[in-house]
């Protein structure tokens, strides 16, 4: 499978790709910003719906773009790495070193192995190494979410129609539809609390009110959360008070 990339190469993509996916940007721009850390808030995890618990839109923004954008670097180091190969092998390659980012991004060295649950990170690993497939999968998002309102839905859905997509539509379409396949499994293994309050009707939907959500949403390794404000962010000064 790896025929035409040494040994070297799969090391570095790999090991590379890792720790480019294991900066942590919501831990990193929140205490910049002396914004206290996202783990501490909320659910407790890094991404950028949790730093936008925080009341800070701008470092939510800044958390989406710099977690899709770790596996998209990731990607595109790979290709340029790989320019002048077949196409097999630096498709091999790139994946390969997505994929990395991607686990990165869930079991970052940095912080304990406890990341966040890889949705920007999948769109954005997605997107650079197959762009019509990762354009795909957020459109069914953007659709899904509009539908429904639920996030966790639209990233459920669409994480899982990627591989689909990727399968049908791709031309080169084995590494992208196990890498697609491999983030979604993980995705889903992430959302395991937000799958179950989705079967119970507890999970809040986007823009929905603080009645609607259930007081404890703590996932992830996060504290508990004692009040709907601790989740929604209502407390901007740290972790929930007793």
């Amino acid at each position: 499978m790896f025929a035409g990339l040494s040994l070297a190469e799969i090391a570095a993509a790999v090991i590379g790709g890792y720790l480019l996916g294991s900066i942590p940007f919501g831990v990193i721009v929140m205490k910049a910003a002396g914004a206290g850390d996202p783990r501490a808030i909320g659910s407790g995890n890094i991404g950028a719906t949790n730093v936008l618990r925080s009341g800070r839109r701008d470092l939510a923004a800044l958390t989406l773009i710099g977690d899709g954008g770790k596996g998209a670097v990731a990607v595109l180091i790979a290709w340029l790495a790989t320019r002048g190969a077949d196409d097999q092998a630096q498709a091999l390659l790139t994946c390969v070193a997505g994929g990395a980012a991607f686990v990165g991004h869930l079991f970052p060295v940095w912080l304990g192995f406890k990341g966040g649950k890889g949705v920007a990170t999948f769109f954005g690993t997605l997107i650079a190494a197959a762009w019509p497939v990762g354009l795909l999968a957020g459109a069914t998002w953007i659709a899904m979410a509009a539908l429904f309102r639920f996030s966790s839905l639209a990233a459920l859905v669409a994480v899982a129609l990627a591989g689909v997509y990727s399968a049908l539509l791709f031309h080169r379409p084995l590494p992208v539809t196990i890498l697609s396949a491999g983030m979604a499994l993980l995705v889903y293994v992430r959302h395991e609390a937000n799958i179950r309050r989705l079967l119970k009707g507890e999970e809040p939907r986007i823009g929905g009110s603080k009645k609607d959500a259930p007081p404890d949403l703590g996932h992830n390794g996060g504290p508990k959360l004692e009040t709907q404000a601790d989740y929604y962010g209502d407390d901007k000064s740290g972790p929930p008070k007793a």
